[in-house]
């Protein structure tokens, strides 16, 4: 690669976006082959869907503090650290034959996986000048769309002539090879590391964080055995206590984990509600559309994979296209237009039935995709240019925390919507029985239909945070960075 005359902006992307496509395949893979691995172990798709859930928990749980750390140590170290983690425990998922060795292996890929989105937004960030911005996070999120999508279509190739250790031993080889490219082309000099003039750590902070999302992530998604009546609101007092705690340390400390101060910003602080709605009402589409093809269409695993990537697609263009136009008009028009497109493809989602044209969900799906990818890139624009550069690593982190966040509430919110309409109907069975039992097919279109009134309505309320991210002072202006603009 040192030969071909590449701007080094693109080196970096290659290594960067390379290790955000392993890390993201690996969840989406995980999930294709959790019945395959259930029937191998012989446990239950409850007690299976931890290989899921443990790496998600350990992702969502140290984000926030490993941005932070990212920017005291060097950002090369952090990502090949990252990668040789996330290589570790992918071999030993190849290698596991009990459920318990198996998610504890997926902990570390989540340690790994963490560790690399902590700093990959901040290295795009960097090696992109500010009036190139857009273009550098669009790409990024091109390499997000496209190892989700691609995660679907080798599993199900790969579990069709072996069994599913083998997907692991794929995703390990991947990882050594982003390893491989991130250790020869990254160069701290040029990402960015050690900005930061404050070198402590602040380690409550980081606990009192880390508590808190873990309390959030398993309160709503209670991935145990047993129900307990109040779990759920217990669990979400827990996790606002140690959210309470987190703030209380975080404005006493003179070197926080994430300065808050940031949120009195109103360009940052609408940003991060937008992103945070956004998503909510984005995950809905991949927790229920499986179910929806497989069990009402009764199309086959290996085909929702590639109906799948129609969205993928339609997100990897609509980043491109929002991320690019947003470098020369400014991100307020294109977040806002984004979440318009996106409320009128969920009005059509809805109308989704047993016997919609499959021509017509695919047109949907590419539509929708370019929704999201047509607002999220200009959002992520607005929020890392307005804060310090020395901030891009925690700034970075926070920004996927957000995602992640809205993506585990939306999912928690639509399958809650959809269960309680399909029980007061009568139908008290899982999503995976769904179709199975007479009469079933048309609840679960009904509870469909009620779902997305309800994502719509998450929408709208994005839809208006994005209005609101618009500020005179803001918007075309470069506030830290490379340029200053007025706008």
């Amino acid at each position: 690669m040192a030969g071909l005359n590449i701007e080094y902006k693109w080196k970096a992307f290659i290594a960067v976006g390379l290790s955000l496509v392993t890390m993201v395949m690996s969840m989406s893979i995980s999930a294709v082959a959790l019945p395959s691995i259930a029937a191998d172990l012989g446990i239950s798709l409850k007690m299976v869907s931890w290989v899921v859930i443990a790496n998600s928990l350990t992702v969502t749980a140290i984000l926030l503090p490993l941005g932070r750390l990212s920017d005291l140590i060097g950002r090369k170290f952090f990502l090949c650290g990252g990668l040789i983690i996330f290589f570790a425990g992918g071999l030993m998922c190849g290698f596991s034959n009990s459920i318990g060795f198996l998610v504890a292996s997926r902990v570390i890929m989540g340690v790994g996986g963490a560790m690399g989105q902590a700093v990959g937004t901040a290295i795009v960030v960097s090696v992109f000048p500010s009036s190139e911005r857009g273009k550098g996070i669009a790409s990024q999120t091109t390499a997000v769309a496209v190892g989700g999508a691609l995660g679907p279509v080798f599993g199900g190739l790969i579990l069709e002539f072996f069994d599913w250790q083998t997907l692991y031993f794929f995703i390990s080889t991947l990882a050594i090879f982003s390893f491989s490219l991130g250790f020869y082309i990254l160069d701290d000099s040029k990402i960015g590391s050690f900005q930061s003039k404050d070198r402590v750590y602040d380690w409550a902070g980081a606990i009192f964080s880390g508590l808190a999302m873990l309390a959030l992530v398993i309160s709503i998604n209670n991935p145990f055995e047993f129900h307990l009546y109040g779990f759920t609101p217990f669990g979400l007092m827990i996790a606002l206590l140690f959210l309470i705690l987190f703030v209380v340390f975080e404005l006493r400390t003179n070197s926080p984990i994430m300065n808050l101060k940031l949120f009195k910003d109103p360009v940052f602080r609408y940003a991060s509600i937008t992103r945070i709605v956004g998503f909510m009402g984005r995950s809905s589409l991949f927790i229920l559309l499986p179910t929806y093809l497989m069990n009402i269409r009764n199309i086959s695993p290996g085909s929702v994979g590639l109906i799948m990537l129609f969205s993928a697609v339609g997100m990897a263009v609509g980043a491109q296209s929002g991320g690019r136009l947003s470098d020369r008009y400014g991100h307020w028009r294109f977040t806002v237009l984004g979440f318009v497109l996106a409320i009128v493809t969920c009005m059509f989602i809805a109308l989704f039935d047993a016997n919609t044209s499959l021509v017509y969900i695919l047109i949907i799906l590419l539509f929708n995709g370019f929704s999201m990818g047509f607002w999220a890139t200009p959002n992520q624009v607005a929020t890392m240019s307005s804060v310090p550069r020395e901030s891009f690593g925690t700034i970075g982190a926070f920004v996927n925390l957000t995602r992640n966040i809205g993506n585990v509430v939306g999912q928690a919110l639509v399958i809650s919507v959809i269960s309680l309409i399909m029980v007061s109907e009568g139908f008290n069975v899982q999503l995976s029985e769904v179709g199975e039992v007479d009469g079933s097919t048309e609840s679960f279109v009904f509870g469909w239909k009620i779902a997305y009134i309800a994502v719509i309505a998450i929408t709208i309320i994005g839809l208006i945070s994005a209005i609101l991210t618009k500020s005179q002072n803001y918007e075309n202006r470069e506030i830290y960075g490379d340029t200053k603009r007025s706008p």
